[in-house]
């Protein structure tokens, strides 16, 4: 451990978390991160490459006379380690999950053991100033490339807090759903006069309504495999959404065909802006 004048520092990519002050940055910026999901972080830091198991976190972070659901409590705090690092299950970067058996952390790290070294009470030794810094580095081993490569082009796209991006990917789904509601409630109003028009908005909004409630509920809940999901369902969602990006030009005659021109280039954006948003939140 270190001394009393010292403090133990981990880098790991773009992140340094210091053990004394509780700390997690991020390039110098300071993240949120809370007490528990932090000692977890630190546990798993201590032994990189090693699996660290279930077992081991408890004694460590909830001792033996201590009531708590560990499952849920660990689990938790193992998904706000992820939130902050921008990492998950699917596809992990830095903390892999062991099924039945516990976690690893598998990004090559370096530990340090920082020693601020005071001036002697004379203040006559001009070396010994406050505020140097002695710097002892152990670097941990290097993972096998098998074990640590990121998917193709996994690194191309920067990561986005979690909430932000699940966030601004739901008021997608909500924009969408709120135009299927929108064109059935007005379809007795007369502005749609082609039959074929009419079962085209029908069938789509047939089709595109449980599926936006899917993506929203997904969104909403944060369910881990949204990015494999959607994967699967680009298509359908590329194929409404460019259907729909026309939608402004039934308004044309009150809006204007300038706006409606407007309007439907930055729809026909949207399906690559929410593809964007689920690689940026979920790696995959």
């Amino acid at each position: 451990m270190p001394s009393a004048s010292q403090r133990r520092l981990y880098r790991f990519g773009l992140y340094e978390a210091d053990v004394r002050s509780g700390e997690l940055r991020k390039n110098g910026v300071k993240q949120k991160i809370q007490g528990q999901p932090f000692e977890v972080l630190v546990a798993l830091l201590e032994r990189p490459n090693e699996v660290v198991t279930r077992d081991e976190l408890r004694e460590r972070l909830w001792p033996q006379d201590t009531f708590v659901d560990f499952d849920h409590s660990l689990n938790t705090a193992i998904n706000k380690v992820r939130d902050v690092l921008g990492d998950t299950a699917a596809n992990p970067r830095f903390l892999e999950t062991l099924p039945k058996r516990g976690y690893r952390f598998i990004a090559p790290v370096q530990a340090q053991d920082v020693a601020e070294n005071k001036p002697p009470a004379d203040g006559g030794n001009e070396t010994a100033k406050i505020g140097v810094i002695d710097l002892i580095a152990v670097v941990a081993p290097v993972p096998s490339p098998t074990a640590t490569a990121p998917a193709a082009g996994a690194n191309e796209l920067p990561q986005v807090n979690r909430t932000l991006g699940r966030t601004l990917f739901a008021l997608i789904q909500v924009m969408y759903l709120s135009f299927y509601v929108v064109a059935l409630w007005k379809l007795n109003e007369g502005f749609i006069l082609a039959p074929w028009l009419l079962m085209a908005i029908v069938l789509s909004a047939v089709v595109g309504i449980p599926m936006r409630l899917y993506l929203l509920t997904a969104a909403a809940f944060d369910y881990r495999k949204l990015g494999a999901s959607f994967r699967r369902l680009w298509p359908a969602v590329l194929f409404f959404d460019l259907l729909w990006a026309l939608s402004p030009f039934l308004l044309a005659r009150l809006i204007g065909f300038g706006l409606a021109f407007g309007a439907c280039a930055a729809l026909l954006y949207v399906p690559f802006s929410q593809r964007t948003l689920i690689r940026m939140t979920y790696s995959q």
